[in-house]
């Protein structure tokens, strides 16, 4: 199965998750039962004043994108449509409460895992947290709005 991004396609122009920004961080999400996954891998220019651990901006970043896709491609399965199909569904962030538990590191792989706590018209509720070899880094909660595209 694509990644939901992969399903946006190119005209998704985000930081994060935007196939037609070249410069962005690419990330990948997908459905693990009711849970969406997004491995991510930091690069070394994504680092924090300390070069060992990941810049806390890059990490608010990754959890933005992958809840706001996350409730974009729940919006589009509770409607029994594929992703990127008319009419275009799109979500932007309402707010975002992250709570860091430990530094991320730079080094490896990164786990990103959000959960679809309640939606609510054009609302969606999501926790989320980030994971790295060392435990849980980051836990998250955010609300996600649908706009017009």
């Amino acid at each position: 199965m694509s990644a939901f991004q992969d399903q946006i396609g190119p005209k998704n122009h985000c930081h994060g998750c935007g196939l037609g920004n070249p410069l962005g961080l690419h990330i990948k999400s997908h459905w693990r039962g009711e849970e969406s996954v997004c491995l991510f891998r930091p690069q070394p220019h994504h680092s924090a004043a300390s070069t060992a651990v990941v810049n806390g901006g890059i990490v608010a970043s990754v959890i933005d994108c992958h809840c706001n896709c996350t409730a974009m491609a729940n919006a589009y399965r509770e409607q029994e449509r594929a992703i990127g199909s008319q009419p275009e569904i799109w979500c932007v962030t309402a707010s975002l409460t992250l709570n860091y538990r430990k530094p991320t590191p730079i080094d490896e792989e990164l786990e990103v895992v959000a959960r679809v706590v309640r939606r609510e018209g054009r609302k969606t509720w999501l926790t989320c947290t980030l994971s790295a070899s060392n435990g849980l880094c980051v836990e998250a909660e955010m609300l996600a709005i649908e706009v017009k595209g």
